[in-house]
């Protein structure tokens, strides 16, 4: 039993981190300060735990300065999707965010080919079509909130891009740990320079309550540095594709997380189940299909004349 659970193993430590960033929802509704401040606050929180946990065991996080860079650039794009989507939310509705964020996948399919230089696959664009069909069905999709779909894009593709990114500096054997901790302290010095030169606010001059602190660590912990850090390690064995796909999980399990949490006022009509079970289908045929086509890809080699 085990030996057949372990070629999934990455599939379903991806799935537990997004079952953690599905948690976001239910600390963002909890959490009494609003979405820029909630953003700041959690990168800032996730690297500065990051950095204690990582001198505590000695890890080392010497880098080269260009690959700082580069990290620091991506946390930049990691910013930019959180506030997006955040911001989405609040000139629209979750349903819309969340339907329209789904397109990341869409995004990737055409992202990846670019970056990893590979041809574009059919399958990858047939099955980023069924998971906007599935999200569509799970959420009342309203078009007359233009502003939060072109909002929500934004989230969308940058989500694709640092997702995109990330596999490429993986592939290179960047280690994930530091990849994270450098993209938590790139996105936290971006809100900041926003916050200094583009805005008259700043996310440091506000008082979260006490219980605001304890979700704020649990989200800048256990849901943004833990499950960052397992996402990135995962992309050593699943593609930009896959992760980006299986990501569209996040708004069911946040849903189903939200019923568990806040009962009936969260109850779901047929359609959610309908959309759930779509998404859900493409992942795991996504998964099985490119299991099946590796094995096939080794049997070849194996057989081929040398």
């Amino acid at each position: 039993m085990t030996k057949k659970i372990l070629p999934y193993k990455n599939h379903l430590l991806l799935h537990m981190v997004i079952l953690f960033w599905g948690f976001t929802g239910i600390l963002g509704k909890l959490i009494s300060i609003d979405a820029f401040s909630i953003v700041w606050i959690r990168m800032l929180i996730a690297f500065v735990s990051l950095f204690v946990y990582l001198k505590a065991i000695k890890f080392s996080i010497r880098t080269e300065p260009k690959r700082v860079l580069q990290f620091i650039g991506v946390g930049f794009i990691v910013a930019i999707h959180w506030i997006t989507f955040f911001h989405a939310i609040k000139i629209s509705t979750v349903s819309v965010a969340l339907a329209t964020l789904a397109t990341a996948t869409l995004f990737t399919s055409f992202l990846e080919p670019l970056f990893f230089k590979r041809r574009i696959i059919w399958y990858e664009i047939l099955f980023g079509g069924l998971v906007v069909a599935g999200l569509v069905m799970i959420f009342n999709f309203e078009t007359e909130y233009t502003w939060g779909i072109i909002t929500a894009l934004v989230s969308a593709f940058t989500a694709s891009l640092f997702t995109t990114i990330n596999g490429k500096l993986v592939s290179k054997g960047e280690k994930p740990r530091n990849i994270t901790m450098y993209e938590m302290l790139g996105g936290t010095i971006g809100i900041t320079l926003f916050s200094l030169f583009g805005t008259e606010y700043y996310p440091w001059q506000v008082d979260p309550t006490f219980n605001d602190w304890i979700y704020l660590v649990i989200l800048g912990v256990v849901c943004t540095a833990y499950a960052f850090v397992v996402s990135v390690n995962v992309m050593r064995e699943l593609s930009p594709f896959t992760v980006s796909i299986s990501i569209n999980m996040e708004p069911v399990y946040s849903i189903l997380l939200a019923l568990l949490f806040f009962g009936d006022d969260e109850r779901m009509s047929l359609g959610f189940y309908g959309g759930a079970l779509l998404i859900l289908s493409t992942i795991l045929a996504n998964a099985w299909l490119k299991k099946r086509l590796r094995t096939k890809r080794a049997n070849a080699l194996q057989h081929s004349p040398n």
